[in-house]
């Protein structure tokens, strides 16, 4: 059965790593659904967060396609109930002198904040799992969203659990 899987995968930081990443993903013909790379406790490190939709033989295949790849340090494919989830949104919604108010209202009930205002427009920064941004953007969307800007997914798995290499 396909689904999301997310996999976190420890690399050289280093240029062209995320080339070669990206790219064993585009020869095998797998799509990549969110990726979101950054460095780090340790300069010498970077993380990738990859979600991918497939199912446990293709996760499989991407997995140890990725082991094969020099730079790779480890990989780690995270269980739903493994791991902690997010990712920044910005929305630009339609919110002239009418609707502000019931639009604000909706951002503290999601407890996002308000990071833009003009005459017209509200920018929203949400930082949540992908159901809470969802489901704000579908209240928000009554109001006219204009533009949307996502950073991917990021996560770090649950827990005292930690990667000791870092």
């Amino acid at each position: 059965m396909e689904q999301k899987h997310t996999l976190s995968v420890l690399v050289e930081n280093h240029a062209g790593v995320l080339s070669r990443v990206a790219g064993l993903f585009s020869r095998r013909g797998f799509n990549i659904d969110s990726l979101a790379v950054g460095e780090t406790t340790n300069p010498g490190i970077s993380r990738i967060t990859i979600v991918v939709k497939g199912d446990d033989y293709i996760v499989d295949q991407v997995s140890k396609q990725l082991n094969k790849l020099v730079d790779v340090i480890k990989i780690k494919i995270f269980k739903a109930s493994e791991y902690v989830g997010r990712e920044l949104v910005l929305i630009k919604v339609n919110a002239p002198a009418a609707s502000r108010a019931e639009v604000m209202q909706l951002v503290d009930i999601f407890r996002a904040n308000i990071v833009d205002v003009s005459t017209q427009t509200l920018t929203v920064e949400i930082s949540a799992d992908q159901e809470k941004i969802s489901a704000l953007m579908s209240l928000l969307d009554h109001f006219g969203i204009l533009e949307v800007v996502r950073t991917g997914m990021i996560a770090i798995e649950r827990g005292s659990a930690a990667d000791h290499i870092l």
